[in-house]
């Protein structure tokens, strides 16, 4: 089982979707068979309520999802499309750099943040996992509890840090760190779950990190 810790988001739409990096990761898993657990804080309001229906219908669960009364669920705005870059796809030439169509953005402040004692009582509804998936707006006061429960649980660590960030300290060797790019995280999320998937169907860890980071992305310089 994979169990991928962080920020769950909600996006209206359309299409109304889950949205968030570890949302992403954890479908990009899901889609590929492997079974998946979302260990987060969300809010107890009717977004949440329809974040939680999406994952289900999509495979993944949320039996480690805590309902925050205080905090409202991070919702996603997708940006207005430029009509030159609309033209610019139309005759062929590309858009710019995030000026996808569909690209949304999540805004973290007022979300309900995870706190080490969270993912403690997450885990506790989880019987074994083999790989942990950390997502890189996860505060660093949780990383600490998150190691923990990977190496009691004999699993692999995955953790996605900002493209900006020095590689966190007192990992275990063994531990994959990855930058997210600042643009592309569909892309980037996929690359995560499929690298957590490999791991997780018992291959072996240079093969499966060289296959999923065929795209380019390496490990930060601390």
């Amino acid at each position: 089982m994979i169990v991928v810790v962080g920020t769950a988001a909600w996006d209206p739409g359309p299409p109304a979707v889950p949205a968030g990096r570890a949302c992403s990761v954890a479908l990009a898993a899901a889609g590929q068979g492997a079974r998946v657990e979302l260990v987060g804080r969300i809010g107890d309001d009717a977004a949440g309520d329809d974040l939680l229906l999406a994952l289900a219908r999509a495979g993944v669960g949320h039996v480690a999802v805590l309902r925050d009364p205080s905090r409202a669920t991070p919702m996603a705005a997708r940006p207005a499309v430029d009509d030159d870059s609309m033209d610019d796809e139309a005759a062929g030439e590309p858009a710019e750099s995030g000026s996808e169509p569909g690209a949304a953005s999540v805004a973290m402040p007022d979300a309900p943040r995870l706190e080490p004692a969270d993912v403690a009582l997450g885990l506790q509804y989880l019987t074994s996992f083999e790989v942990l998936v950390v997502t890189e707006e996860v505060p660093a006061s949780v990383l600490p509890a998150c190691v923990e429960a990977a190496q009691y649980a004999g699993a692999r660590l995955i953790v996605s840090v900002p493209a900006s960030g020095a590689e966190p300290t007192d990992l275990p060797p063994d531990a994959t760190v990855l930058a997210a790019p600042e643009s592309d995280g569909e892309a980037f999320a996929g690359l995560i779950g499929s690298y957590a998937v490999a791991l997780d169907r018992g291959d072996a860890p240079e093969a499966a990190f060289g296959a999923a980071t065929s795209g380019g992305w390496e490990r930060p310089q601390p």
